[in-house]
């Protein structure tokens, strides 16, 4: 009877086990804006977590192997005049991250590939086209340097970062919580205020269809499956936090559709494609919980749960070329604790044998795009390239830090000076060509290069105060640490001696 009652899956037995401190990370200054963000980003490279900056908008970047407790003037990427509210990795290339902020712009930052070793504060591509805070990024998964950024402004803009071009801009008649790709970039689902979810042309931006969401006012999210399905998560009318599974073709009639709790934080729906699993979490969360998808009523099948004493601040989803294929790990989530912590948490699928696991480890998407730019916006879709783990990840051999090589590009426009400073201060940036002689009788050829110069100083003062800004805090706070301290021991032997003269009298 009870065989009857459990499904068969591989999956059953997948746990999850927080890494060791010494195998985190300690120490950082992690955002407490109430934006609802990950604030954390991940790939086989490099982790990048939203951060607290004076000054302006700031994030970390860290290598992997950068683990244990942070120097608190470890340089940062600070570019932008308001607090930072997403930042999301290049998928095709890992030392590429795009950042979104209040100050309404949208930024992209070239990481050197052993970290920074000074703070970056001159973007390769800055990106201008909303009125408002910019908060919720994504890139095209097929398409070279397509990214699509949500304002609060009611727009969704998808760009060319390559050539800093504005391609199509989509007005939503209200304000949008989120919007993600379609598994070939085909097609674009957004959530908005209005608790409608809709699916857009993103070439034209033409309106495919409409439907009724989740009924309650709190934000809802939405995410493509690979089989062209919609996951979303959000509130019913009693603020019951659900989830749901939904067709293109008819939106407002949920194909699943399930109560989970009544927490009040905004679910994540991260997904893994390559064995159909979900994963929820949520700010203020203490657990993640994980549930698989198939063509088999209920659809949904909820596998475990990971529980934690610590709540979340926020998520970092590891791509599965980032995974230990030889521990049977089928996903790695970097969990953002309150108290400036990023705890390290893999989940593996318990097996005996040290083979390779075909099952758990089907294709996975790789880091070549299968479109450019050109390409996609003039009507062309591709599936994603995907690429073996059984011999393990290899990066994509001869890639160059410039964010694109075909032209027209912005970064061959870059005078030198820039292409350094983008760099992360790497000696090894390729000089521009020298500029064609002027005509004799001109100054602007000396002048610019005045400015050029006092542009670059101007950085490095930047750079300069915003470490002392971090500095004078830690110390105005071991001050203040070091008072209260004092001020206790003085107390208390202040109390010792008023005791001895009473025991005296």
């Amino acid at each position: 009877m009870s065989k009857g009652i459990v499904r068969t899956s591989k999956f059953r037995h997948v746990f999850g086990k927080a890494l060791k401190k010494e195998n985190c990370y300690d120490n950082i200054r992690i955002s407490k804006n109430s934006w609802d963000s990950n604030f954390c980003a991940v790939n086989p490279k490099f982790v990048a977590i939203i951060i607290e900056a004076a000054g302006g908008g700031a994030f970390l970047v860290l290598p992997l192997n950068k683990t244990g407790r942070i120097d608190p003037n470890h340089p940062l990427v600070a570019g932008h005049k308001g607090p930072v509210l997403d930042i999301a990795w290049c998928p095709f290339n890992d030392n590429v991250i795009a950042s979104a902020s209040e100050d309404a712009t949208v930024k992209c930052w070239q990481i050197p590939d052993y970290g920074l070793t000074r703070t970056l504060t001159e973007p390769v591509v800055e990106l201008h086209g909303h009125q408002r805070r910019v908060g919720c990024l994504s890139w095209h998964p097929t398409a070279n340097n397509v990214l699509l950024s949500v304002g609060s402004d009611n727009k969704v803009i998808i760009w060319n970062v390559g050539t800093s071009e504005m391609l199509v801009m989509i007005e939503s008649p209200d304000l949008v919580f989120h919007a993600s790709w379609s598994w070939d970039g085909s097609h674009l689902v957004t959530t908005s205020k209005d608790k409608k979810i809709r699916v857009y042309d993103p070439r034209t931006g033409d309106l495919e269809s409409e439907g009724d969401g989740h009924e309650g006012a709190k934000p809802q999210r939405a995410i493509y499956l690979r089989n062209n399905l919609i996951f979303t998560t959000g509130f019913s009318r009693m603020s019951e936090r659900q989830y749901s599974l939904r067709s293109e073709s008819a939106l407002s009639e949920p194909i699943v559709l399930d109560v989970l709790d009544t927490s009040n934080g905004v679910l994540f729906p991260y997904y893994d494609p390559d064995v159909n699993l979900v994963y929820l979490c949520a700010k203020g969360d203490s657990n993640i919980r994980y549930f698989e998808i198939t063509d088999e009523p209920p659809f949904v099948h909820y596998i475990s749960t990971y529980q934690s004493s610590e709540p979340q601040r926020g998520i970092g989803f590891m791509p599965k070329r980032g995974c230990d294929i030889l521990n049977c790990e089928i996903a790695r989530l970097y969990k953002l604790h309150t108290r400036g912590f990023c705890e390290v948490i893999p989940f593996t699928v318990p097996r005996k044998s040290e083979l390779f696991q075909d099952d758990l480890y089907p294709d996975t998407l790789s880091d070549i795009p299968a479109l450019t730019a050109e390409e996609w916006i003039n009507g062309e879709d591709k599936e994603p390239v995907l690429v073996s783990l059984k011999e393990g990840y290899q990066p994509t051999k001869n890639k160059d830090l410039k964010l694109a090589k075909k032209k027209p590009n912005l970064l061959d426009k870059l005078p030198a000076k820039k292409q350094l400073s983008s760099s992360g201060g790497s000696k090894e940036s390729t000089p521009s060509p020298p500029s064609s002689p002027k005509p004799s009788g001109g100054s602007s050829g000396v002048s610019n290069q005045r400015v050029e110069e006092l542009v670059s100083e101007l950085n490095k003062l930047k750079a300069i105060i915003l470490k002392h800004e971090v500095r004078i805090r830690d110390l105005e706070k071991k001050v203040e640490e070091s008072q209260t301290d004092s001020h206790n021991n003085h107390n208390s032997q202040q109390n010792n001696g008023d005791s001895h003269l009473a025991d005296e009298v």
